[in-house]
């Protein structure tokens, strides 16, 4: 069973990607109800942190009921990113993550995230120094490399455990494609199958449904899956899969009240959180997910990512809960 520091995650944890605007508290309480086992923060910004700005700051908030919960951090600065992990320790995390793997141009850019695969060497400084200055265990999550041509994860893995990091989770591509492409699980599993690594390996990329996270558990080899775009608007993702490697059958898609209800209860929180109007404004990418492939839905959609009103938000909910009453549509 795969164990970070003396956290012990079950048998095949499935882990919440950290992602920028996504992986918030709402979000993550949602996710957590649903099963996910270990769920990281945002990325923080070290700068951010030690400066004490407030958007930075403020992403440090996390709670009991979330735990074992990682807080992500990045920079490229290695005292910066050090002084960044003893503010950190301080909101109390079990886990303090490295982001090596944001590929996005203004981090990657400047070095940190993807960027610092340019240089390994100071990638492994960076996490040595990070490793001594807490006393919680520190995580990467990466890539496997910055283009065609720096696929060395395999090395790469090996000597940030010999620097003293307790697990490691790759996205099957390298900065170069982002997103683009499919995931190339084979370097992860080359990393997992390295008779010298003895610390877990989550694979993340493309895990979009039940049977390809079964077939990676399968296939790969890896110790449990990270998961990503696919949790976006879709919390239930988690207990589907867990439902599917249980018993080999697939659940039932979520109702159209149990779709309504989430979505609803995500935007009071997301507001309650971080005010009416960032609240409001970062739900709309979760609502084409939350409300995907149902029927006669668009009116509905085109009111749910243009009203810019709590309240006017509250009464398209009620709209929608009408129109579908008594309906469990899938």
């Amino acid at each position: 069973m795969p164990k970070i520091g003396n956290i012990d995650l079950g048998e095949f944890p499935l882990l919440l990607a950290p992602m920028e605007d996504v992986s918030d508290p709402p979000f993550r309480a949602l996710c957590k109800e649903q099963g996910a086992d270990l769920m990281y923060t945002e990325f923080i910004s070290s700068e951010g942190l030690i400066r004490d700005a407030a958007k930075s700051v403020q992403k440090l908030d996390i709670f009991e009921y979330e735990r074992p919960i990682g807080i992500q951090i990045f920079g490229n600065e290695i005292d910066s990113m050090k002084q960044a992990t003893e503010v950190t320790e301080q909101a109390n995390p079990d886990i303090i993550d490295i982001n090596y793997g944001c590929p996005v141009k203004k981090v990657a850019c400047k070095g940190a995230g993807a960027g610092i695969l340019q240089d390994i060497p100071k990638m492994v400084r960076m996490t040595a120094e990070i490793v001594k200055s807490t006393k919680l265990p520190v995580t990467v999550k990466t890539r496997l490399g910055w283009d065609e041509n720096s696929k060395y994860i395999v090395e790469v893995a090996e000597r940030l455990q010999d620097v003293g990091i307790q697990a490691i989770s790759i996205h099957g591509r390298t900065r170069k494609q982002m997103y683009k492409g499919e995931a190339d699980w084979s370097l992860i599993a080359e990393v997992k199958n390295n008779p010298r690594m003895h610390i877990p390996v989550f694979g993340n990329g493309d895990v979009f449904s039940p049977e390809i996270a079964l077939e990676k558990k399968q296939k790969y080899g890896v110790d449990g899956v990270m998961i990503g775009r696919a949790s976006i608007g879709y919390p239930w993702i988690f207990r589907e899969i867990k439902h599917f490697m249980k018993t080999g059958e697939l659940l039932a898609p979520p109702t159209m009240h149990e779709r309504i209800e989430a979505a609803q209860r995500h935007l009071e929180m997301s507001v309650k959180w971080k005010g009416e109007k960032l609240g409001v404004l970062e739900m709309r990418r979760h609502y084409s997910n939350y409300f995907k492939g149902i029927p006669h839905f668009k009116e509905h959609r085109m009111k749910l990512v243009t009203h810019d009103n709590f309240d006017d938000l509250l009464g398209t909910f009620e709209e929608i809960k009408n129109s579908f009453d008594g309906e469990l549509v899938v």
